[in-house]
């Protein structure tokens, strides 16, 4: 690293510094901790949450699969992407979840099943995160050590320290200071500011790459690999282990039926202006990943060839050495592209990608840290206490819990010893979870007869098959049949099963759903409890012409056309790989078709989206910045919403609830007041 590359690389420090100054006076209620005061436009939701998938920990993760795959994984992935986004624009789950005004999953779960439920679910959902989380500042960390050629050991005296887990205490320090200062407020626009600067940086990293490397030579490395592991030719590709066309398959249905309950960016749920916000910032995020997969895919090939291409054997040369003296094989493996990106990027290009990595690793971390350390507030300690927290003492709460969760990541990621591909540790921690709060999260937002019985089970079973799964593969390793995701995915099949029969066999009454959404009658709480002018969609959704894909009167006509050109660009793509698998069962692509092919789909095109959401989201992040501040400037500070749920609704409803012609009619569940 030359000086102009680390004084590149220190902006991110600025920035934070920066944000901090600017926004934290703007928090002073719960709500504005938890979420953003529930303010938030589409273009900042989109951009910040988009920020959580932009760290360190992203880039090695999805570089381990791409150096496996190569391109014959997108290929595959084609079938996934037509159904995630008729999910996003008809806003499943996402729209209803709103609707709620629950600011975490398991309030909701309390609304809709029972205050033990929502206890349990807490400290499920809390464990399972701290698991998932925990690895991810210690991988971030690790691949900063190699990038930057740090010394891997550090020597004091007759003591040796690993030399990221300093560095990792660094980052967390920093992550801490951005995120205990002004909560979700400060989280929110830090990550979004850095989502804009990051997305033109990746502009000038891919034209580096292009200048720098020919498709030639690109090709002919990816060509190059034994029969049945092609990473060029998905037909060809099948003897892949792990990255394969079944992988692909149960990771579609396992995302579907996740929908929202993984809570790693649980505040972003609950802090859009409206539902329709909500709806889309999911569809203007989908956009936005396009563009941003051009760089980690662009990145990841050059690395392969720069490694193998006997043009760049004497350049490659020292990359090949600090590979070598990596003596884990799992991290060596991890590594092994990162050391290869450091080494080939010149001067001032590497401290642009170091300065990308950087505001990813701090804009991952720190909603990791709110997410999770909010969730034991707002969903283990909240429910227990008899009295309720003040304001004051309910945010102190939220920064100790917070504290707690950073203490434990760097306990876990200095102790622990990785033995999965980072993707597939994802996988079975989000299980723990997912694997039965899935089926409680839809039942729960669209089945009447759905049950508190039914959600115990299926939660359960879900869960106790995924933590089986991971002992087990813990203590076999490879001779264990089953990876993560097919961990993950048959313990969802049966949560499902058991969520439906126990249901049908425990329902004796069913559940007054429109009072849990604040529709029909019961519509004028939410018009009460929120001012009128953020709530425009409190009449009943009528779809029209876009019924299949979920447009309905709530899209204005720029939303209409985002949403349906994703819809229409998804569906080209699903049309390109139909016709494509059936030419190649008749009659095999030779690999110059394959290479072409390539070329244009998986480089030139998306460099053409990164560029045009680089300006489109830049535009429109800064714009819902601005409102997000003028709208908290003059915002009414209700001290009730804090996330405390009383008899089946939330707090802050109840008085405008007792006052209203609906009082007699309080639902199935009597009221409850502890």
């Amino acid at each position: 690293m030359s000086a102009l590359d680390w004084a590149i690389a220190l902006l991110p420090l600025l920035l934070i510094a920066a944000v901090i100054w600017a926004s934290a006076r703007y928090m002073k209620s719960v709500a504005d901790f938890l979420s953003g005061g529930r303010l938030a436009g589409p273009y900042l939701l989109a951009v910040a949450r988009g920020e959580l998938e932009a760290g360190a920990v992203v880039f090695v993760a999805l570089f381990e699969v791409i150096s496996r795959s190569g391109f014959t994984l997108s290929w595959w992935s084609w079938i996934t992407v037509a159904g995630a986004i008729i999910v996003a624009i008809s806003g499943f789950v996402v729209y209803r979840y709103r609707e709620t005004r629950a600011m975490t999953l398991a309030q909701f779960f309390e609304l809709r099943y029972s205050k033990k439920f929502r206890l349990f679910t807490g400290v499920l959902g809390f464990l399972a995160g701290l698991l998932n989380f925990s690895i991810i500042p210690a991988v971030g960390a690790r691949f900063l050590v190699y990038f930057l050629g740090l010394p891997p050991d550090l020597h004091l005296g007759s003591w040796t320290l690993p030399t990221y887990i300093p560095l990792m205490a660094f980052f967390l320090g920093m992550t801490l200071l951005l995120t205990l200062s002004g909560g979700l407020i400060t989280v929110m626009v830090t990550n979004c500011l850095e989502g804009i600067i990051s997305a033109v940086l990746y502009l000038v990293i891919i034209g580096a790459l292009l200048v720098m490397f020919q498709w030639s030579e690109i090709s002919d490395v990816l060509g190059n690999s034994p029969p049945g592991q092609s990473l060029l030719n998905p037909f060809d590709s099948l003897g892949i282990k792990d990255f394969n066309l079944w992988y692909v398959l149960m990771t579609l249905f396992v995302s579907v039926y996740g929908t929202m309950a993984w809570q790693n960016s649980g505040s972003y749920n609950a802090a859009a202006i409206s539902p329709h916000a909500s709806v889309m910032g999911g569809i203007l995020g989908r956009w936005r990943e396009f563009g941003k997969l051009a760089v980690i895919t662009l990145l990841a090939v050059c690395a392969i060839t720069f490694l193998k291409h006997p043009d760049f054997a004497a350049q490659a040369a020292p990359a090949h050495a600090a590979v070598a003296q990596i003596g884990d094989p799992n991290v060596r493996g991890q590594m092994e592209v990162p050391i290869a990106v450091s080494h080939l990027l010149p001067l001032g290009i590497k401290g642009v990608f170091c300065a990308v990595l950087l505001m990813g690793i701090f804009g991952g971390d720190a909603t990791h840290l709110h997410s999770w350390g909010s969730l034991f507030v707002q969903d283990v300690l909240v429910p227990l206490r008899k009295k309720p927290f003040g304001p004051a003492q309910h945010i102190r709460a939220l920064r100790t819990s917070i504290f707690g969760v950073a203490l434990f990541a760097f306990l876990f990621g200095s102790l622990f010893r990785q033995t999965e591909y980072i993707i597939m540790w994802w996988a079975v921690t989000t299980a723990i979870y997912v694997g039965g709060a899935g089926a409680c999260i839809i039942g729960g937002l669209y089945w009447k007869k759905g049950t508190t019985a039914g959600a115990w089970v299926a939660l359960l079973t879900g869960s106790g098959l995924s933590v089986g799964g991971i002992l087990i593969r813990q203590v076999c390793g490879d001779a264990f049949p089953l990876n993560g995701v097919q961990i993950s995915f048959f313990a969802t099949l049966a949560a499902i099963a058991l969520y439906v029969l126990v249901s049908l066999l425990t329902c004796r009454e069913n559940f007054n759903m429109d009072r849990m959404l604040h529709r029909g009658k019961y519509a004028a709480i939410r018009q009460t409890v929120d001012e009128p002018s953020l709530t425009p969609e409190l009449k009943k959704r009528r779809v029209s012409w876009g019924r299949l894909i979920g447009l309905d009167e709530n899209f204005s006509v720029a939303d209409k056309w985002i949403a349906g050109s994703l819809f229409g660009w998804s569906m080209f793509w699903l049309g390109v790989f139909v016709v494509g698998s059936i030419w190649n069962l008749i009659a095999p692509w030779p690999a110059s078709v394959w290479s072409a092919y390539w070329h244009v789909s998986g480089i030139g095109i998306p460099v053409f989206i990164s560029f045009v959401t680089a300006l489109w989201f830049g535009w429109g992040g800064l714009r819902d910045i601005r409102l997000l501040f003028k709208k908290l400037a003059v915002q009414k500070i209700n001290h009730l919403d804090d996330g405390t749920v009383i008899g089946r609704q939330n707090l802050d409803e109840r008085g405008a609830f007792e006052a209203s012609p609906m009082a007699a009619d309080n639902g199935n569940v009597p009221i409850d007041v502890r």
